[in-house]
């Protein structure tokens, strides 16, 4: 798996050098969703029910309000995470199709799409809350059924946030599309051989023993630094992760991926499940 990440990251980098102010994308992703969650949690903290005991002292506890709020909040955030990679993937798919995109280009597809990447953000987090809900009652061997589960939902949805950007189809159709060209062109019974978080964690225990033993000694300078590297590698990895996505998706319905990518290359993303796995 990590010989075909490397390789695959590698050329992901190699479409991304070309364009490099979409990695600008991520980067305000971030901050808008940084700034919208801490709006939020004001928002929340200011409907809590506050009560004074005898001592004097204050407590806060939750109320219909407040989750309510916090709910629509995640919600929100989420919404605008999945357009800010929605994004991403349509400014690769603009350099794909031999285009110059700009952030301008890459929104601009993106927000025609809001709609469906909307759709699709409820869906995955009713999917997602269904899973946990499941894990959290289910014993050892449930565990294991329920992250299979999990495992082959990831798969099966791997294409989707490319259809909808490309092919503008609504969150259900997307996930039957995406179901339907991974099964056409890896088969059914398929791992994913692709992991760029084994990356990105290789990139950030450097960093975090660099500027953590910074930070110890010189707090001042060395945290900021800390902060400042993970947050380039989030943003390179999220940038790479969805050039790889588009570049997938057009190698499974036949259409050109540049010179970056090799068909051998994209073929090895997803492989035969062995025995016993």
């Amino acid at each position: 798996m990590f010989a075909n990440s490397k390789q695959l990251a590698g050329a992901s980098w190699g479409v991304l050098k070309q364009d490099k102010e979409l990695m600008a994308i991520p980067v305000i992703g971030a901050a808008v969703c940084g700034g919208i969650a801490a709006a939020i949690g004001l928002v929340v903290y200011s409907t809590l029910d506050t009560t004074t005991d005898a001592a004097g002292q204050t407590s806060t506890q939750a109320n219909p309000a407040a989750v309510a709020l916090l709910i629509i909040g995640v919600l929100i955030i989420a919404v605008i995470s999945q357009l800010f990679a929605g994004a991403m993937v349509a400014g690769a798919d603009e350099r794909f199709e031999g285009g110059d995109p700009t952030i301008g280009s890459a929104f601009s597809k993106a927000m025609t799409r809001l709609g469906p990447i909307t759709g699709w953000t409820a869906t995955n987090a009713t999917v997602g809350a269904i899973l946990n809900a499941l894990r959290d009652k289910a014993g050892f061997l449930g565990d294991l059924v329920v992250g299979m589960i999990g495992a082959a939902w990831n798969i099966a949805t791997w294409l989707v946030m490319p259809v909808i950007i490309i092919e503008g189809v609504g969150p259900f159709a997307a996930v039957k599309r995406s179901v339907v060209l991974i099964k056409a062109k890896w088969g059914e019974n398929i791992v994913s051989q692709v992991g760029f978080g084994l990356l990105g964690l290789l990139l950030i225990v450097p960093g975090l023993l660099v500027f953590g033993a910074l930070s110890a000694a010189l707090p001042i300078l060395g945290l900021p630094l800390l902060l400042i590297y993970l947050a380039i590698v989030f943003t390179v990895l999220s940038a790479l992760g969805a050039i790889f996505r588009t570049a997938l998706y057009r190698y499974a319905v036949g259409l050109p991926v540049g010179d970056a990518f090799s068909a051998p290359m994209l073929a090895s993303s997803f492989g035969a499940k062995k025995a016993g796995r």
